[in-house]
């Protein structure tokens, strides 16, 4: 065991407390006789909780859009999203390790207060973007599986993510264990989609790199907007915070952390490919190139692969709405504590954030077209969360050994640039043609 398990205290201070992981936690020492698998197994939770972001109702939007308008050809994108989001993630569990703090703790120490205003002013707008399209996705699945109304929705599945965060008391992994059950849920029900729809020769060459005019530049845009979240980043490196000083430690604690990164954005990578690999396969090849609804991806499913396929469909998303809202919420909670040191009631924040939601249901937009606007409305906040991200974790004096190397910088500021260019041309070509 290393410190690297302080970081499944979902609720923890800003403090940590010394002692064994799970001593810092509240929770007596695993005895030997659980043996190795078991041990590992409790490195195995922040990483889970963030991947949640990266299979939320915006991504069944933009997936969903892109298999049944380009077929396979935008597969690639899923993929380079998805690494470049591990590589993110890494940086950010890093932060936290190396310096026992989170990364919005650090812009606070660092800004000054007009700065650190803003950085938090633009946090909150991409939590509550976030939460937007995680409620909408929420609804939609409630009305497609219950026929309940859209705002009676909203307001179930806000209840609902109250009562999931309700099982992260201090020192329990309940939450990340909850978390991981329901990122297999979804990854199962759209296995289960493409099984029906049948394996096909042409998903490999989706994995070439090619775009079909600007309009797949467009989608392929939001599908990276749509991976890397700028709230998990600000909450992964509040879950891996840590008192450990010694390298070896740090660096075993990293290497765990690295190996959790990589197999739970897997398994949220694996999800967003079926989700395109499915739209392609049943929309897409049957000439219904313009499913690009969730209503209508739900309805076509049905007619296509039959019944049970769209329920497992409805499912997938209802259980990503409500697991999605969730780590948005405690994210709030951990930008807001991190930038001002101020805490609010859960159900007030809840309430805030979900008031948005319920507006633009009620002056008529369609939920799809919400989903997507949300998405494009993230893309404002990567840079102001990726560029303190890369300052902090290449400064020496701050990190230690674990400090990036230069490669690692490079690669990072690579990754940044690409990120920010997609969704600034997401944003003008809409506006300039």
């Amino acid at each position: 065991m290393t410190d690297h398990a302080a970081g499944t205290n979902l609720v923890a201070p800003s403090g940590a407390v010394p002692g064994t992981p799970r001593q810092q936690n509240g929770l007596p020492p695993l005895p030997r006789s659980v043996g190795r698998w078991a041990r590992r197994a409790a490195f195995f939770g922040p990483a889970f909780v963030v991947s949640m972001a990266y299979v939320d109702p915006g991504n069944f939007a933009t997936n969903t859009a892109a298999g049944a308008a380009y077929g396979y050809q935008l597969l690639w994108v899923i993929v380079v999203a998805n690494v470049v989001a591990m590589f993110v993630q890494y940086l950010s569990a890093k932060l936290g390790m190396a310096t026992g703090r989170s990364l919005p703790e650090l812009c606070r120490d660092t800004c000054g207060r007009p700065l650190t205003l803003l950085l938090w002013v633009q946090a909150e707008i991409v939590a509550i973007a976030t939460d937007l399209a995680e409620l909408i996705g929420g609804a939609v699945a409630l009305s497609l599986l219950f026929g309940v109304p859209l705002i009676p929705g909203v307001l179930i599945t806000a209840a609902v993510s109250v009562l999931l965060l309700v099982l992260a008391p201090r020192g329990r992994h309940h939450f990340e264990m909850v978390l991981a059950g329901m990122l297999l849920v979804v990854l199962s029900g759209f296995l289960y989609q493409a099984i029906g729809a049948g394996p096909s020769r042409e998903a490999a060459a989706g994995l070439l790199p090619g775009f079909a005019g600007t309009e797949s530049v467009l989608l392929a845009s939001g599908i990276v907007g749509a991976t890397v979240m700028p709230h998990v980043i600000y909450l992964h490196s509040a879950l891996t915070r840590s008192t450990a000083s010694d390298p070896a430690r740090q660096g075993k604690a990293l290497r765990h952390t690295r190996r959790e990164i990589v197999v739970a954005l897997s398994f949220a990578g694996l999800a967003n490919m079926t989700m395109l690999v499915v739209a392609a396969a049943v929309f897409h090849r049957d000439g219904h190139t313009g499913t690009d609804t969730l209503h209508e991806a739900h309805s076509a499913l049905g007619s296509l692969l039959g019944p049970t396929a769209a329920i497992t469909f409805a499912v997938a998303l209802l259980v990503a709405g409500l697991a999605s809202s969730s780590v948005g919420t405690y994210a709030g909670q951990i930008i807001m504590e991190g930038f001002l040191r101020r805490r609010i009631p859960l159900i007030v924040r809840r309430a805030a954030t979900m008031l948005p939601a319920v507006g633009i249901l009620l002056v008529g937009v369609e939920p799809t077209r919400a989903l997507i606007l949300s998405q494009a409305a993230l893309s404002f906040g990567i840079p102001f969360a990726l560029v303190p991200l890369i300052i902090f974790t290449s400064r020496r004096k701050l990190m230690g050994a674990l400090v990036n190397r230069p490669r690692t910088t490079i690669t990072a500021v690579a990754a940044v640039a690409l990120i920010c260019g997609l969704n600034v041309f997401l944003l003008a070509e809409p506006l300039f043609g």
